[in-house]
C-alpha cells in the first residue's frame, strides 16, 4: 500500500511536536479505518453502498450505528459500529460481544 504523499510532506509532519500527538494521530486513524472497514462489511452484507438507489425496498437496509468501546494496541477507542435493520449483520473486523481490535 502506497502512503498518500500528503501524510509524508515536511508540512502535515511538522504538527507532531511530542509523541503524545503521533499516539492520537494514530489513535484517530486506527478509529477511522476500523469504522471505514465495518461499513465496506455493511455494503457487502447488504449488497449496495450506502445512499445507493439499489437500497430501495430492498428488504433489509441500514438502521443507524451504535458506539461500541474497544482495545487496539494503540489503546482503547470508540467506534461507530453500523448496523442493520433485521439485526443479521455480523461484523468480522470487529465481532459482536468482542471489544478487541485487530492486534497485528
Amino acid at each position: 500500500m502506497d502512503i498518500p504523499k500528503e501524510f509524508l510532506s515536511k508540512e502535515f509532519l511538522s504538527q507532531f511536536k511530542t509523541g503524545e500527538d503521533v499516539t492520537a494521530f494514530m489513535k484517530e486513524l486506527h478509529t477511522r479505518v476500523y469504522e471505514q472497514m465495518l461499513e465496506a462489511e455493511m455494503d457487502n452484507h447488504l449488497g449496495y453502498e450506502k445512499h445507493s438507489n439499489q437500497g430501495d425496498h430492498s428488504g433489509n437496509s441500514r438502521n443507524g450505528s451504535y458506539r461500541k468501546q474497544i482495545q487496539t494496541e494503540m489503546g482503547e477507542s470508540v467506534i461507530q459500529v453500523p448496523r442493520d435493520r433485521e439485526g443479521e449483520f455480523e461484523p468480522i473486523v470487529i465481532p459482536k460481544h468482542q471489544s478487541q481490535g485487530l492486534i497485528y
